[in-house]
This record gives structure tokens, sequence and C-alpha cells, in this order.
């Protein structure tokens, strides 16, 4: 996998922070207007599907869903094109109660100048919805 396109290198580094737990090293994968979609179409963070933009934004999402649980990629393919990248991996996340869940999406990160620009995330929000009970 080559690792030199831009995009392809801020989309594998965001990826590896969040499963190795590290906040900063994920939020300075970001520009400081990035914008969020994770997932596409809304969640109960974004309820109006309209992204989570900025700083303080992406903050909240790590204390929300990344900080409390233990989440890893297994990266299946990596694609770019332009200014962006597609990967597509599988994600399995363990929540402090010991419940789990899996998915697999396509993750398109833009990036301008190393930092990641906007993430817009395709998955089924479904089975962590129903591993959290809700």
């Amino acid at each position: 996998m080559d690792t030199t396109h831009p995009a392809t290198a801020a989309a594998l580094a965001a990826m590896d922070a969040v499963s190795a737990g590290d906040r900063d090293a994920w939020l300075a994968c970001y520009a400081p207007d990035a914008v969020l979609h994770d997932p596409v179409g809304g969640s109960p963070l974004d309820p109006h599907g309209t992204g989570l933009r900025g700083r303080a934004a992406l903050e909240g999402f790590w204390e929300l869903t990344v900080a409390p649980n233990d989440v890893r990629f297994e990266i299946a393919a990596v694609h770019p094109a332009g200014d962006e990248v597609a990967v597509v991996a599988s994600v399995s996340v363990r929540f402090p109660t010991g419940a789990s869940a899996g998915y697999d999406g396509v993750f398109v990160y833009r990036a301008e100048g190393g930092r990641i620009t906007s993430l817009r995330a395709y998955w089924d929000l479904a089975p962590v919805l129903s591993a959290l009970g809700a």
C-alpha cells in the first residue's frame, strides 16, 4: 500500500491514533475547520446529518465515541485520487460494558496541506446502537 499520497497518510495516521487512543495525535490530523460526517446521514451526535465542524466538535466526538471504547480498524483497501482517499475497512468496537460491535465501512478523507479537511464515513449505525441497547 502506497502511504505517500497526502490524503492516505493523513487518513491512516488518524485511524492509527484512534486505535492507539491518542486524542492529541488524532486531533492533529485534522484542519481547524474540518467537517466530520461519521456516519454520513446523521447520528445521535449529528441528528440533522450536517456534520460536526471544527475543533470543539471533534473534541466532543472523541470524548463520546472514541475515548471510552477500544476501536480497531482492519483495512482492506485504500484508493487515493486527487486530494481524497477512500479507505475500505472493517471496524470493531469494544464498549466499557463488555459489549462489542463490528461493521464494514468506506471512509472518504479529503486532505489539504497534510491535514484532513473532511471525513465522510459510510457505514451502518444499527450494529453499534444494538450493542449499546439503543
